[in-house]
């Protein structure tokens, strides 16, 4: 047991390299390290904080010194961009032209700190109190077979910093970036948050393919006329049923209709809005630019539009399973580039989620998570806990792997994937 541990741990520290040196294509040396260094220190700690991910590579250097090393890179790092574009690159075997983008925003709250850098008033999406810290914007993609969340765009943003516009426009520039990376026919999917014209302006401008959930306080145009989108809804009973499990477990017997609307302040332009009963006492409210004769297209819309909550479950996963909120770095640069690192991190766990019924490998590491009634359909829990347990076994980090190109005695398991092993 002892040997095959040995073996897989090894073989899990090469994939990590191999991935590694796929996303730093051409950067140097160092940071190439760094970029390493700070992958496995997160795998292996499941931890955002400097001290924890130094404790575990396992260096012959003092911890302080590994943490000050850290701390500098993190700052003095300036290839961010370059980074993220090689690591899309890399995850692209898992988009296609059905996948789908889920925008949302999220929060990072620091209750007793006034030192770090921009740090402003946000408001908590999960008690509704206004706190100190910064505002985040994140894609994610969904994988082709288990919609598996792998994260395409991330950002941390602060009203308090130079050169700072507008909320929206933040979302703009992501949405721009959807545009430069992602074919039109890939959904956009947001929540009601997102029920602004100017998104809308830009969608329909750029012939983008979207799924928005409207504000009951919306008015739209019917037959000519203009009317609010609540009541227009409450003129149709639901044609179409769907049965779906809600995220408690209940079952939900939906009813949906589809209706044609356009905007008022897009006009000539035909959108439909789909109305979907039995996710509460008022309808639940969509709008999309999804044109079809099958008469399915309303239910296929709802589906699309449920699938928003993966990034939901990623938010707090990235919040829970890695300590998100807990970092300690001070600059923005250095935040920013902490964010950037764990997103690549959990990029990397969404792509093995997806082959998690395929390869052997990828079974026993949910097997060392040693979950109590097995894994959920969400994997990534398993995943990071079966690395977490594979990888704190072993008594040397990742630096004598950097040293010099290990060498193996027998073929890898995992010679014939891309990254390595998973």
């Amino acid at each position: 047991m002892y040997n095959y541990c040995n073996t897989l741990n090894h073989n899990l520290k090469r994939g990590i390299l191999k991935f590694s040196e796929k996303i730093s294509k051409n950067f140097s040396r160092p940071e190439f390290k760094f970029v390493s260094q700070m992958m496995y220190g997160i795998l292996s700690s499941q931890s955002c904080m400097l001290s924890e991910i130094s404790r575990k590579l396992e260096e012959k250097t003092s911890v302080k010194k590994i943490i000050d090393r850290l701390s500098r890179n993190l700052k003095e790092f300036d290839k961010g961009n370059e980074l993220f574009e090689n690591y899309l690159k890399a995850v692209k075997s898992e988009i296609n032209d059905k996948t789908i983008l889920i925008v949302d925003g999220s929060d990072i709250t620091k209750d007793y700190t006034t030192k770090m850098e921009c740090i402003a008033t946000v408001r908590d999406g999960s008690t509704g109190e206004y706190k100190l810290g910064y505002h985040t914007l994140g894609i994610t993609a969904l994988t082709p077979e288990k919609k598996m969340p792998i994260p395409v765009y991330s950002r941390i943003y602060s009203q308090a910093e130079q050169g700072y516009v507008s909320e929206d426009e933040e979302t703009i520039n992501g949405l721009k970036f959807l545009s430069s990376h992602f074919n039109k026919n890939n959904i956009r999917a947001f929540d009601r948050g997102y029920d602004n014209n100017r998104y809308y302006e830009y969608l329909i401008k750029n012939e983008e393919k979207f799924v928005i959930r409207a504000k009951k306080n919306r008015d739209v145009i019917y037959n000519g006329k203009r009317i609010n989108v609540l009541e227009l809804a409450h003129k149709f009973k639901g044609k179409y049923s769907l049965k779906f499990k809600k995220k408690n477990g209940i079952n939900a017997d939906c009813k949906i209709t589809i209706i044609p609307i356009r905007l008022v302040c897009r006009p000539k332009d035909d959108l439909n809005l789909v109305v979907c009963y039995g996710f509460g006492k008022e309808p639940m409210l969509i709008i999309t630019n999804l044109q079809s004769t099958d008469k399915r297209l309303g239910v296929a819309v709802v589906k699309v539009y449920l699938m928003r909550w993966r990034i939901e479950e990623y938010y707090r996963f990235k919040k829970q399973q890695f300590g998100y909120e807990n970092l300690r770095v001070r600059s923005l640069n250095s935040i920013r580039n902490l964010d950037l690192l764990l997103t690549i991190t959990m990029g990397y766990i969404g792509v093995i989620s997806e082959k998690s019924d395929e390869r052997a490998t990828v079974m026993q590491i949910i097997e060392y998570s040693k979950r109590i009634y097995g894994a959920n359909k969400f994997v990534f829990y398993a995943i990071a806990d079966g690395l977490f347990a594979v990888l704190s076994k072993c008594k040397q980090g990742i630096s004598d792997m950097l040293t010099k190109k290990p060498k193996s005695m027998q073929l890898s398991l995992f010679d014939d994937v891309d990254f390595g092993w998973c």
